[in-house]
Formats: structure tokens, C-alpha cells, sequence
């Protein structure tokens, strides 16, 4: 086993895993930015997939969340002609992400309970239950042995969609004898278990039942449930619904087409249309829960929506968790509609309008007695969760476990299991239309944090500077400030004299030196040095 992405952090999954000289790779997901400007998303660096396209045999996925497919845009490309499995949702959603970006794969859906082969692995999809319909854990057989996938899961007792978690095959496996267990890490620090999406369904009712006015509900995109918890609310109080973010209603589109939510049209209306409905008949469903500026709910609170407005009155419920990284951004959004007098239930205020999708502690000490594995390796975690999810299975009786990062290589036989070595791994920082190099993004944050200088250089066909440089700055002075322009002017004389005394030679050394002496200026006057840019501008004169 190599893991690319998802140990030692949250989101970005993907994992090699290899036996007898032929590999596949086990999820391929991205994370999204919580600090680095410019950036749309993460994904793991592929590079050690590349040097084993010729022995892959499989991309094999889990279910459909973006921390689970979201990077395959962007593998695949790499790998032509490898098939991808995995269950019908998540081939759906990603045919619709390849469309987007002009791609085609080989996609073969998966069931339950069907086993198929891949080399030398017999694979069996799993059911599981977590937040997005069709999630699916997998059991690998392979000639070293058994190796057992949680996915990401929890154990629900009573599933709204049906989808019953499958711990009779689970125990099976077990019976039969598992090498290895990998298991997703998420809650492990959370006690209990992660609760019942029916308990969601009787929150939502009780806030819409009570609400006087206009009701916002901000959940994941891909939360299937609660879209259905939202659409029964509305049915059973006479609501029509609205749906704003355009990943929002990619899942209800592929959901309608699996019959995973109603279509019927009269109870859905447009952003435009909603306008025209009385505030107490319409809920709107909208993207955002992390306080993303961009997201709908960003848009709607700070007033500037094209099409929907909350006034004072009107509610919001955040029907999920905040992301960690997240707090300030979420605790923002909140500070935001409550000072425009908008209700915001969340859940601290009223705990269940949202259950999380991954098991806690006690469910999983339940898969661990299920399975009863030989060994053990959290996935899907800081190295805070790996640790502790590692000390839980050795308190279980799991008598090898493991703790390891992306990029280690991880074998398993029967003389243990051990860590073996590192391969190359990394991130992968993109933009909508490219990759973006670090150094790239160490610039922006020196802009962003400490302004940017610019000094043009102007020289004769010589060489020879004939005028003090012409110093622009921006981040330091608001645009037409007499005591920035006043600064600036003095910054040029000052790389005037610098250039003068050190008589530098050529315009390489020109901007050299004018860089080193706008930092030396602006660290003394300010404080701080900016990013600095210097050119060197030939000018004609006149003969």
C-alpha cells in the first residue's frame, strides 16, 4: 500500500495498492484551499503513478465525494486506457466532471456484493452507509491475503434511502480470516456514534413548521439525505424549493435520474421564479457551509445574490459540519445574518439538525469486531487520528498496527506489517485552467501580506540610467495618497543614489541592485519588505 493523499490530512484520497507486480489505485480525490490564494483545488502529486502505468490495472472508487474522485480529471489524462470502477452515482458524476474538461474514460459501475477481477485482486464492493447514496467499502483478495476497505462509512441502524451497512458480509470476511483492515479515521476522537439522518429529518421539520418567514438550508452539495429531508419538509408544510449552486443541483440532477429524489417539477422552482413566491412558502437550498465567499449562502448574506434576498425574520440552518480550518470563516457567515436579523441554527443550537457521515468511536470498534483483522492501518486522517485510531485497534486486540503518511510504502505478508520506504508524493495546487508552481503562491502571499513595490529603470541605448526610477507600490498606500506618493518618490531617489555609489554594469545588475535597495528602504522606513519588482526600460532619445 502507497498512499498519495488522505494520511496525515483530511480529504485528498488516493492510494496505490500493489501484489504480484501489478497495482491499482484505490480513490483519487482533492481537497479544496484554506489559505492559498489563487487556488481553486488540491490533488496529490502523480508522479509515482506514472512510473507504474505500465503494471496498473484499475482505478477503483469508493463513492462520490469529491475528496474521493475529484482529482481524476487530472489523473486519468496520465493513465490512458486504465478502466475505472465504482458505483453508479459516482460514475455518473464523474462522466459529467471528464465532459467538462473534454476527457472520455472507460467507466465500469460496480454493485454491492459483486465481486469482479482486477489482476490479481478478486474485488468485492461493499454497502456501507455515510452521507451520498451508493457508498461502497471494498474487500480486496489477493494471494498475500485479505485486505478489507472501510471507505468512508458509518453504521446506521435505520437508513432513510435503504442502503443497509452490510456487516453480515463484514463478518464473513472475518470468519474467513482478513490480513489487513483500513479504516476510515475521521471521528475517532468523537464518542457514541454518529447518529441517525432521521433524526435530521425531524429537526428540519420542527424549523420549518416554526418558521414565520423564508427558510435557507445550506448543506454539502452531494448530501443526497438531506436534500430528501429538505423536499419532505417542504411537501408536508405546502413549501416549494430552490436550489442555488450549480454543484447542488449537478447532485440533484444526477439524483433525479437515479431516482434517488422526486422529479416532480411543480415543487422545484428557479432562483428567478423564487422571487415571486411569499416568503412563507418557499425554502431555498443553497451551497455555502463553510462560509465560502463565492458559495450562494456567502452571496445571500452579504446582499449581493442576483436573485434571492433574506430579510430580518428569515432563518438559516447550517446543516453540517465545519470543516476543519473552516471556524473563522463559518463564524463569520454566522456574525454576518444575525447582524441583518436572520435566525442561524446550527449544530451547537439545536444538535440535530446535522449528523455526521463518518463513524465514531463506538462504530468503529464495531467494524474492528466484525472483521477481526491480523492488522491494522488508519486512513483518512491527520496523523492526530491516525495515532489514536492506531492506540483504539490496539486496545480492540488488533495485534499489528501501523501509523504512516502520504508517500510511505506500506507491505504486508506474513512476517508483518512495515513501513519500507518512500516514494515521491506531494500536492499539486491548481487554478481553473492550471497547475501553479509554490514559488508562485510564496509570491502571492508576500503580496497579499506585505504589498507589492514596482521601479521601472529608465536608460539610454548605453545602458545608462538618465532619471531617478519611478517607484509605484500597491497593499501599502490607498491609490493617489499624498504621503505614498511622497514615499515612493523618496524610495526612487534613493535607489538613485544606491545605483550611483555601487555603479552597477548591464541591466541584469541594474535590477539587481534596485531590488536589493528598495528592500533595504522600505525595511527601514516600514518596517517590512515587499515584494519587489525592478525593470529596466530602454529609452530613444532624441538625436
Amino acid at each position: 500500500m502507497i498512499p498519495l493523499g488522505g494520511l496525515g490530512e483530511i480529504g485528498m484520497n488516493c492510494m496505490v495498492i500493489e501484489c504480484e507486480g501489478r497495482a491499482v489505485v484505490l480513490d483519487c480525490g482533492v481537497t479544496f484551499p484554506s489559505k492559498e490564494p489563487g487556488v481553486d483545488i488540491i490533488h496529490p502529486d502523480f508522479g509515482y503513478i506514472e512510473t507504474i502505468r505500465d503494471r496498473l490495472d484499475a482505478v477503483l472508487i469508493t463513492h462520490a465525494h469529491e475528496d474521493h474522485i475529484g482529482a481524476l480529471p487530472y489523473l486519468l489524462p496520465l493513465i490512458p486506457g486504465v478502466p475505472v470502477y465504482g458505483p453508479p452515482y459516482a460514475l455518473r458524476h464523474i462522466a459529467r466532471r471528464l465532459e467538462e474538461h473534454g476527457h472520455k474514460a472507460d467507466l465500469r459501475p460496480t454493485r454491492a456484493g459483486q465481486s469482479f477481477g482486477v489482476g490479481p485482486f478478486e474485488v468485492e464492493p461493499l454497502r456501507v452507509t455515510h452521507s451520498i447514496p451508493d457508498a461502497t467499502g471494498l474487500i480486496l483478495r489477493t494471494p498475500a491475503g485479505v485486505v478489507v476497505h472501510s471507505g468512508d462509512f458509518k453504521i446506521e441502524q435505520n437508513p432513510v434511502n435503504g442502503e443497509v451497512f452490510d456487516a453480515a458480509r463484514l463478518r464473513a470476511a472475518g470468519d474467513a480470516g482478513v490480513r489487513l483492515l483500513l479504516s476510515d479515521s475521521t471521528n475517532v476522537d468523537v464518542e457514541g456514534r454518529a447518529g441517525e439522518e432521521r433524526e435530521v429529518i425531524d429537526a428540519l421539520d420542527e424549523v420549518v413548521r416554526d418558521a414565520p418567514q423564508r427558510v435557507c438550508v445550506a448543506v454539502f452539495a452531494s448530501n443526497v439525505h438531506r436534500l430528501n429531508a429538505v423536499i419532505l419538509a417542504a411537501k408536508k408544510h405546502r413549501r416549494r424549493v430552490c436550489l442555488l449552486g450549480r454543484s447542488l443541483e449537478n447532485h440533484a440532477a444526477v439524483s433525479r435520474e437515479l431516482g434517488l429524489i422526486p422529479a416532480a417539477d411543480a415543487l422545484f422552482v428557479s432562483p428567478e421564479m423564487a422571487r415571486s413566491i411569499p416568503r412563507n412558502e418557499l425554502i431555498v437550498v443553497a451551497t455555502g457551509t463553510q462560509g465560502e465567499a463565492a458559495a450562494a449562502l456567502g452571496r445571500i448574506a452579504r446582499g449581493d445574490h442576483r436573485h434571492l434576498t433574506l430579510e430580518t425574520g428569515d432563518q438559516v440552518v447550517l446543516s453540517s459540519r465545519v470543516i476543519p480550518g473552516h471556524e473563522q470563516q463559518v463564524f463569520d457567515l454566522i456574525n454576518s445574518l444575525e447582524r441583518r436579523g436572520i435566525v442561524v441554527h446550527h449544530r451547537r443550537t439545536r444538535p440535530g439538525i446535522h449528523v455526521s457521515g463518518h463513524a465514531c468511536r463506538e462504530e468503529q470498534q464495531e467494524l474492528m469486531r466484525l472483521v477481526r483483522p491480523r492488522a491494522f492501518l488508519p486512513v483518512h486522517g491527520t496523523r492526530y487520528h491516525l495515532r489514536l485510531h492506531a492506540e483504539l485497534a490496539t486496545a480492540e486486540g488488533i495485534a499489528e498496527t501501523l501509523v504512516v503518511e502520504n508517500g510511505s510504502i506500506v507491505e504486508c505478508d506474513d512476517d508483518g506489517l512495515r513501513e519500507a520506504g518512500h516514494v515521491r508524493s506531494g500536492r499539486v495546487y491548481r487554478d481553473r485552467v492550471r497547475a501553479v508552481d509554490p514559488a508562485v503562491l510564496t509570491d502571492r502571499e508576500l503580496m497579499a501580506s506585505l504589498g507589492l513595490v514596482m521601479a521601472s529603470l529608465p536608460v539610454d541605448e548605453e545602458g545608462e540610467l538618465i532619471g531617478p526610477p519611478k517607484v509605484i507600490s500597491r497593499g501599502l498606500y490607498p491609490h493617489g495618497d499624498s504621503a505614498g506618493e511622497a514615499l515612493m518618490a523618496r524610495a526612487g531617489r534613493f535607489v538613485d543614489d544606491e545605483i550611483d555609489r555601487y555603479d552597477p554594469v548591464g541591466p541584469e545588475a541594474l535590477e539587481d541592485q534596485a531590488r536589493r535597495s528598495l528592500k533595504r528602504f522600505f525595511g527601514r522606513e516600514l518596517g517590512k519588505k515587499p515584494l519587489v519588482m525592478a525593470t529596466v526600460v530602454t529609452v530613444e532619445l532624441e538625436a
